[in-house]
This record gives structure tokens, sequence and C-alpha cells, in this order.
């Protein structure tokens, strides 16, 4: 007696059924491997629904140079800055140089005082303070390339040297 499943028909119908199913969880693991890789596409996309990822790419790529450009201009624009910035630095006070001592030797506690102030080209002005008991005088001198137009005293000049020092 020959059964449906032995004879030649139940066996294709068998081996179809084994496929049909093999096919059928292929498709399965296709299906969620296609979500995924719409998922990743969504991510580098975007969610406007752009399907075409040549366009996507020239705009990314028009934006960077848009993004480029405001960067370069920016960059400029804090050079000049930057560059007025540095001439204002070098025309202030860069190198002092304070020295205290006694002028005219009255042992009255070091009160005289000579300052040097020099701007970044070793050129200012050394402003000294003499007291004496019942008076004070206040003299200044400039000084040009570390050198004073007029002379400068032994104490003008230390602290001269200790600016610059």
């Amino acid at each position: 007696m020959d059964t449906e499943l032995t004879n030649t028909a139940g066996i294709v119908a068998l081996a179809a059924a084994a496929v049909a199913l093999a096919a059928l969880v292929l498709a399965v693991a296709l299906l969620v491997s296609l979500r995924r890789l719409r998922a990743h596409q969504r991510a580098v996309i975007g969610e406007q629904g752009e399907q075409d990822l040549v366009a996507h790419a020239a705009g990314l790529d028009e934006s960077f140079r848009s993004l480029h450009a405001y960067v370069s201009e920016l960059a400029e624009r804090l050079n000049g800055r930057l560059s007025v910035a540095e001439s204002r630095l070098d025309g202030s006070i860069a190198h002092c140089g304070l020295i205290r001592y006694d002028a005219y030797n009255e042992m009255s506690g070091r009160q005289s005082t000579s300052i040097a102030l020099l701007d970044s080209s070793r050129s200012g002005v050394v402003l000294s303070s003499i007291h004496h008991r019942d008076q004070a005088r206040l003299y200044a001198k400039q000084v040009s390339d570390g050198r004073g137009e007029l002379q400068l005293s032994p104490e003008e000049e230390e602290a001269v040297r200790l600016a610059l020092g």
C-alpha cells in the first residue's frame, strides 16, 4: 500500500514544503536586515524623506563649503583685530623697575624713588621722586631704546637696568 508520502508526488510535495519553509525563514531574515539598514540610512540621510544619497552628499558638501567660508572670513576678521590689539600692546608698559634710596643721606628711611616704565621697544619714561625733610620734587626723563635722552642719575640708570633685566 502506497501512502501519499512515500510515492513520488508525496516526496516532491515534502521537498517543496521544505524549500518553501526555508524561503520563508530567509525572507523574514532579509526583512529584519532591511529594516536595520533603513534605520541606519535614516540616521545618515535624515528624516526628510530624502532617498537620494548622492543628493544628500552634495547638500552636505555645500554645507561644509559654506561653513569653511564662514570660518575663513571669521579668522580673517579675528587676525585683523589681533593685529590692532598687538600694536596697542606694543605701546603699553612692558618693563618696569623700581628702586628706593636715600637721596640726601639723611637716614630718612629711603624715601626717594625712581621708577622706569618702558614699552616693548625699551622706550618710555623714568620718574624720580626726591624727598627731603620739608619738600619733595618730581623729575621725569624720557628713555629711548634703553637710554635716557637726558643724563640719568645712577639710581635712574639702575631703575632702567632693573626694568630691562
